[in-house]
Order: C-alpha cells, then structure tokens, then sequence
C-alpha cells in the first residue's frame, strides 16, 4: 500500500499511462504530476507489460535472500526458545550465531517476548484473535469536554482557559473496531442513549459493508443501560443478524481493542494539538480515521494498516 505522502495512488498511476498513451512526452506529464522521468517509465513500462495489474504495489522484498539463515537453524532456534525459554544471548553460541542474529530470528516468528509465552507449555498466547472480518466487532463511548470558541487551556493557558469551559458539555465519541482486521469507525453525538447507539450501529454496519466486511456477527459492548435495556439497540441486533455480547462488569480489558483504539483516539486526534474550536477538532476527527484504517502502521498487523486485514481476510502478506 502507498504511503500517504505518495505523489502517485492507483489512480494517479492510471492518470499518468492515460496521458502518455493519449501521444504526450513522458517528460512533459512527469513534471506536471511532480515525479521524476524515471519514476514516470517505470509505470509506463509496467503498465505496457502487465496492463492494469501492473499499476498495483508490489512487495519490496527481494526475490531471493541467499545469506538469510537456514530454515533448519532457525527452528532449531525457536526450538530452545520454547523448551527452555532462552535469550538470545544464551541461545547465539548453540547454533554459533551472534544474539543480534537470534533475536531478528525470534522477532520474525514473534517468539521475542517470553510475556506472550505460556510458560508450562511455550505456547505463544499473546493475545485472541477472531478468524475473519465482521466475526466480532468492539463498541464504546470516550467522553470528551466541548472546546469553547477561541481555545481551551491548551491555548489560552490553564488558569484562562478555566474560566471558558464552564456550561461547555460534552462530547460522546462513539467507536467501533473490528477484531479481526482493527478497522475502525466513529463519530461524535451529544449523548449516549439507546437511540443514538441504535442509529450509530446502523451508520457503523454500512461503513463497514462498503470496506468489504458485508456482515457483523457479533457485537460486543460494555454493560451500559443502552446496551444491556434498550430496545432500539436491540432491535438493530436484530436487523443486522448479529448477536450482542456484553463484557464482565467492571472488566474493560473484555472490550481491550476498543479501549486501546480510544486511547489511541485521544493521542492522535483529540490531544494531537490545540484546536481553537470544537467544530475544528470535530471537523478533523474524518482525516484521523482514513489515516488510521489506510495508512497508518498497527503493530498487531506486523506494521500493516487495517483496511490490508480487510482485502486480505486470512492475514497473510506478500
């Protein structure tokens, strides 16, 4: 996937062999789109030995690692890992490689932290994971104080900024991550009642059938009266074919994907820098979301965004 400061997308690709193949230099149409020549023949010649599909991403790694460590070491490495739970400094001198070496070996099959391990067993129990998009989804609300007009402490400093927020409210930014892929959708609403949950399921069920993710499952939430009583929430289960599911009381690492997506939230969006109004961080809420799902690098996805989860159920990249 490109990233986001790309000069060229698919469609710019496409954009740039439209013009070329209408009879312009390649030259003339690089400088207008901002490329280099090379750049700019590299898709055109792409393009005229692949067609369409040539226009695509291709995986940077190289066809072929010659110095790469045997497969043989390497499960032997994984190997001491899980039966006696060495280091890389302790296993390096078994197989006669350097503990640098060990340890991109173990990060590579994700053995680097005895945490994740079951210690009995050395099975690598991390974290849960549903099978495929849609299986489970991840709902909750973070309360957010109004920004008064003109800034909040963050701009005015904090003794001023005191006096702006009385009577100012909340807002109620309300979430949903797929488990599977992480995909994330939210918005911002004055309240949390049934009603509004009901309707912000709705909304969040579309967005993902536009993703690719044509049907939600189940439904996971904590114990809010919204979700545990009210009827219009209910009723969208229903719609939707999906079943509820609520997490224990007083236990929100149950719904732990949507708790760190929101405190994610708060650092990259809400946080990221003094808004002098809150239609302005309201209005900026759209851009951190696209950034979140197609760009932006998820650790629990091996450095990939979200929306490559939903392209590629299975998980597996190339």
């Amino acid at each position: 996937m490109s990233h986001r400061n790309a000069r060229l997308t698919v469609f710019g690709r496409r954009l740039l062999v439209d013009r070329v193949a209408s009879g312009r230099p390649v030259a003339h149409v690089a400088a207008e789109m901002g490329i280099s020549r090379a750049t700019a023949h590299k898709w055109v010649r792409r393009w005229r030995a692949e067609g369409e599909a040539g226009l695509h991403d291709r995986s940077s790694r190289p066809h072929r690692t010659p110095h790469r460590t045997p497969a043989a070491i390497e499960a032997k490495v994984c190997d001491l890992r899980r039966t006696r739970k060495l280091g890389p400094a302790r296993i390096g001198p078994v197989p006669g490689l350097p503990a640098s070496t060990v340890h991109r070996i173990l990060t590579r099959h994700g053995l680097n932290r005895l945490a994740w391990f079951d210690r009995p067993t050395g099975t690598v129990i991390r974290r849960y994971e549903r099978d495929r998009p849609g299986e489970l989804v991840h709902i909750d609300v973070k309360k957010l104080g109004r920004i008064p007009d003109g800034g909040g402490h963050k701009v005015l400093g904090r003794q001023a900024g005191r006096t702006t927020r009385s009577a100012m409210g909340f807002d109620y930014v309300h979430s949903t991550v797929d488990d599977h892929s992480r995909l994330a959708y939210s918005e911002i609403h004055p309240d949390e009642k049934a009603a509004t949950c009901a309707a912000f399921l709705t909304r969040a069920a579309a967005f993902f059938h536009s993703q690719g993710i044509t049907r939600i499952e189940r439904v996971l939430t904590d114990n809010a009266w919204a979700y545990r009583k009210g009827l219009a929430w209910k009723n969208v289960l229903a719609d939707l074919g999906a079943s509820g599911k609520l997490t224990r009381p007083y236990r929100p690492q149950t719904n732990g994907k949507v708790e760190r997506f929101n405190r994610t939230l708060l650092d990259e969006w809400a946080y990221l820098r003094p808004y002098t109004s809150n239609d302005e961080r309201t209005a900026a809420l759209t851009d951190f979301l696209h950034t979140y799902n197609h760009h932006r690098c998820h650790t629990a996805l091996d450095g990939k965004p979200p929306i490559s989860r939903v392209n590629n159920p299975a998980g597996q990249y190339t």
